[in-house]
């Protein structure tokens, strides 16, 4: 600000000759208000889970092992001949039988094993779920259990128990539904349909939120090699590579529909105060989230709604595509790939047993005389095993 000469009373020599007083101020400027540059600097929040419902469900397929072990009671129903002795009670049906270390099939079934013939004529739809808690074996459960706690901690700590458990045992019921549909000879075990429901959703997830992603193509990579090698496995004989495409299918799917994430700058822009210059409202999901989202959620549930009608009304779907089974097993010089169960009847009059084996091409009758219960476990051990 200038003040003139004379313009007041101020001190001085004497008229006309007062001091000029000269100030200066620099106007101060408005703040700037940058939008973006409060977003870019906020760090987006994501909840992070304690994970709890793996670790149980881990400790859960562990114990109804020991349960199905107790159950089985090789040395009691078995002519001797266990494996691991020592362990009394709890030891192995033989190698030749069980190589995986586990219990006899009779034992599985009992427990809850998938079988398509109780599942469609006995309706007992229950198995298509209770076979997802048992193993085969030891080695089986540790395979499965390992995995799962590798793969699904780490997906609870990022989503919740909520949507774990929900992929877990829908992409195993999934599993389920597609062994049945076309393996209709042997009995099917095992948790690896819902773990290949988890690794399906992670690679959903991937998509889905690609605009998250720094390591995009390098992410997508890897789990594509996982899927593959896994599914390569599975053309081994004894495992069941449809209930692992099936549960892959299911877990994909789901993925889309309950692992989507909010985009960052919806996220951002609720941490940001309002004002005159505040930047557009942010869409909370991009557009082809919501794409993704509709057309799995429609393929979930026609998918599952027609499997489950052509399962309870018989059908097979080997009937309708005579290279299915390849993607089972393959046969080789090493292996074959027919894994159909012997069946053992046995018709006792008087003392005299009439026992019938049917299954790979076997149909034989034996006569014994003097049959008592413990002829007859060891008689079937012998010929079912």
């Amino acid at each position: 600000m200038m003040k003139p000469a004379g313009a007041g009373a101020g001190p001085g020599p004497g008229p006309g000759t007062g001091a000029v007083e000269v100030r200066v101020e620099r106007p101060q400027r408005p703040p700037v208000h940058h939008p973006n540059t409060a977003r870019l600097r906020a760090r987006p929040y994501y909840r992070r889970w304690t994970p709890w419902l793996v670790p149980a469900a881990s400790i859960a397929c562990v114990a109804v092992f020991l349960v199905t072990m107790f159950v089985n009671d090789c040395p009691n129903r078995s002519a001797g001949n266990c494996t691991a002795g020592f362990l009394g009670r709890f030891a192995f049906q033989p190698l030749k039988e069980n190589p995986l270390l586990g219990p006899s099939s009779t034992t599985l079934l009992k427990m809850g094993a998938l079988d398509v013939s109780k599942v469609v004529q006995g309706r007992q739809g229950w198995r298509l779920i209770t076979c997802i808690w048992l193993h085969a074996g030891v080695v089986h459960l540790l395979i499965n259990v390992l995995c799962l706690l590798f793969i699904g901690i780490r997906l609870e700590q990022e989503f919740g128990f909520v949507r774990i458990g929900l992929v877990y045992l829908i992409s195993g019921f999934g599993g389920s539904l597609m062994s049945a549909l076309f393996i209709r000879a042997s009995i099917s075990v095992g948790a690896s349909g819902a773990l290949f429901g988890l690794i399906g959703s992670m690679l959903s997830e991937l998509i889905t939120n690609w605009s998250l992603y720094a390591n995009k193509v390098a992410a997508l990579l890897t789990l594509v090699l996982v899927i593959v090698v896994n599914l390569a496995l599975g053309i081994l004989p004894r495992v069941d590579n449809f209930a692992h495409i099936g549960g892959l299918i299911s877990g994909f799917l789901l993925g889309f529909v309950v692992f989507i994430r909010p985009q960052f700058a919806w996220i951002n822009q609720r941490r940001v105060a309002p004002g005159p210059h505040a930047a557009p409202a942010e869409r909370k999901h991009k557009t082809y989230q919501y794409i993704l989202w509709i057309v799995a959620a429609i393929l979930l549930i026609v998918g599952f709604t027609v499997a489950i009608v052509l399962l309870f009304r018989g059908y097979n779907a080997n009937d309708h595509c005579s290279w299915c089974h390849y993607l089972s097993c393959v046969p080789t010089k090493k292996w074959k790939c027919n894994s159909s169960p012997t069946t053992c009847t046995a018709m006792l009059q008087g003392n005299t047993l009439n026992f019938t084996c049917e299954g790979k091409g076997i149909h034989r009758s034996y006569i014994v005389a003097e049959a008592t219960q413990d002829k007859i476990d060891q008689l079937c051990n012998q010929l079912c095993s």
